[in-house]
């Protein structure tokens, strides 16, 4: 008996002791071979400036599908790392609707806050039931708030890559929003003006999302002719200048403002349209409008650079619809076609840029060669392999919506849309008379990027009502396309110092279930997971009561 009592004794103080130690020497592994618990530097340095509490409130609580319990759990596991990086991280998980008699106000009140909710069927047994569901994440700290979507949608996901999609995003998510609410000196973006450039409010949705961001301006070419050098400094006081659409023809003078910017480091965005053409001017009685060449006197500037922008239309057989009406009155109906020269293009590549992205929507884009000079050229877009260019000019006609395409005319595709252009940049006047005198001017300048794009409507949002739509957001297919989301991570990349854009690019992989499977096996799986214990209960009382026998029976 003493020696059993010393045993227990023992026992205790070991387990004391190793609690002892364990508490002193917290360690968290994460052995999954994707490390999806293991935080990135970029995404550490993110929460490592919180001195006050934030709080993150996630609406994804309540009677949710598998699939949205993966995210939960998911974006669960992902906030306690980051807790662990900075205890004045707190989180919970709230059902926004729960206990709320008025629901309908209380989904009115959320989407007016941008928070689209999600519908989901639930099936139980034979019977089908729709719930809404806000995949949101609220990030408050101090008096700021910032909104985290936690779901990405993509056009014929399944459900695998619809969670994978999503989980994957999580880290870059939070960081970003993380960095949004704690950033105190901004960058500056010069919106460009003066040559016929889309107005604000078709670029109203993207301009309010990068407020976030970065501080915006305009800056208006047209004083270059009075005083170039005055333009050039105060478009030096920005980090990235934004072209967005201009249809009326640069001046020499405008162009060697705009290239002295980029050759002293200023970054910029180009969205060009070499073709004039609108949807809006097929609707008339003739169904008919012709693309003409619109000669923007940019040919030689983006040639020094190292790419071409060609006066040609994309007809593209992966495209976009559009919607025609047809009967009058009551009687309108709304039918979607397709438009081949709205092409739907996803990347063919994985770069941070573009990593994860929904498809993206074009509208009547031109086709871009690169060139060989000393520049890198990273081709972001191209359109599908089966597409074709169309010489300008050229008429246009809904007649074409009434005969299929020639699949065979369709040989020529993969034409780069949109390229990013990193280098050190010479100078577009290198070894040419300077159209007016500046201060200080480069022929050569360091490392820099420049993104030239061959649509100027990629940045265009729709209205209703005179009142801008998101950004990717087609009122008349109710479709969803990515435009804003590269458009952001774009100019993120651009601008971003601390490589939190490459935490796009990590990979999360998400085992499922096979639904079907489960199914068809789910009588077997019942009777094993129940019969198999009591199986094993009875063998081991058996047992026992046999070996109890033999022991101590006479």
């Amino acid at each position: 008996m003493r020696k059993g009592a010393t045993s227990i004794i023992k026992g205790i103080i070991l387990v004391i002791a190793l609690n002892l130690v364990a508490s002193l020497f917290y360690i968290r592994l994460d052995l999954t071979e994707d490390g999806r618990y293991t935080l990135s530097q970029p995404s550490i340095n993110t929460v490592s400036h919180f001195e006050s509490p934030v709080i993150v409130d996630i609406l994804l609580e309540g009677n949710l599908t598998p699939e949205f319990l993966k995210l939960q759990t998911e974006t669960r596991s992902l906030l306690e790392e980051f807790a662990e990086e900075n205890p004045n991280l707190k989180f919970n998980f709230v059902n926004p609707l729960e206990g709320e008699e008025q629901v309908d106000g209380v989904i009115t009140d959320l989407q007016s806050l941008g928070l689209t909710p999600t519908r989901v069927t639930m099936e139980d047994n034979a019977s089908f039931s729709q719930d809404i569901v806000f995949p949101w994440a609220m990030v408050n700290y101090r008096n700021a708030t910032v909104k985290v979507p936690l779901l990405k949608n993509r056009l014929g996901a399944t459900t695998e890559d619809r969670i994978n999609n999503s989980v994957q995003h999580l880290e870059y998510a939070f960081a970003d929003a993380f960095t949004k609410i704690t950033l105190k000196e901004k960058k500056r973006i010069a919106v460009i003006k003066g040559n016929g450039e889309l107005e604000d409010i078709y670029m109203a949705d993207f301009l309010t999302t990068i407020r976030d961001y970065y501080n915006l301006g305009a800056i208006t070419l047209d004083s270059v002719t009075s005083n170039p050098q005055k333009t050039l400094d105060d478009l030096k006081q920005y980090d990235l200048a934004l072209i967005a659409k201009p249809t009326e023809a640069f001046s020499d003078a405008e162009k060697y403002i705009l290239d002295q910017f980029i050759v002293n480091g200023g970054k910029s965005v180009w969205l060009i349209d070499q073709v004039a053409m609108e949807l809006d001017s097929l609707f008339n009685e003739s169904g008919t409008a012709m693309a003409l060449p619109r000669d923007l006197n940019l040919n030689d500037f983006f040639f020094s650079y190292g790419v071409r922008i060609n006066p040609v239309l994309i007809n593209d057989l992966y495209f976009t619809q559009i919607v025609l009406a047809s009967g009058e009155g009551n009687n309108s109906q709304y039918d979607p076609v397709p438009w081949y020269y709205n092409p739907m293009v996803f990347s063919q590549n994985n770069h941070p840029i573009t990593h994860n992205l929904e498809a993206l929507r074009f509208q009547f884009a031109n086709a871009m060669d690169t060139l060989s000079n000393s520049n890198t050229k990273t081709i972001l877009y191209r359109s599908s392999p089966l597409s074709r260019m169309e010489g300008t000019p050229k008429q246009i006609s809904l007649d074409v919506l009434n005969a299929p395409p020639n699949k065979d005319l369709y040989n020529d595709g993969n034409k780069a849309l949109a390229v990013l252009i990193h280098g050190k940049f010479k100078s577009a006047f290198a070894n040419r008379i300077k159209p007016v005198t500046l201060k200080g001017a480069l022929e050569q300048g360091n490392e820099n990027k420049m993104l030239v794009i061959a649509d100027g409507d990629l940045i265009k949002n729709q209205l209703r009502n005179g009142r801008p739509l998101e950004l990717g957001y087609d009122k008349w297919t109710n479709n969803f396309y990515g435009n804003k989301e590269f458009l952001v991570n774009a100019f993120n990349y651009l601008l971003d110092d601390t490589g939190l854009i490459n935490i796009r690019s990590k990979k999360v992989a998400i085992p499922l279930l096979d639904a079907q499977k489960i199914a068809a096996e789910k009588t077997k799986w019942q009777l094993i997971n129940i019969g198999v214990p009591i199986l094993l209960t009875l063998i081991f009382g058996l047992v026992f009561n046999y070996w109890r026998r033999r022991k101590y029976g006479s």
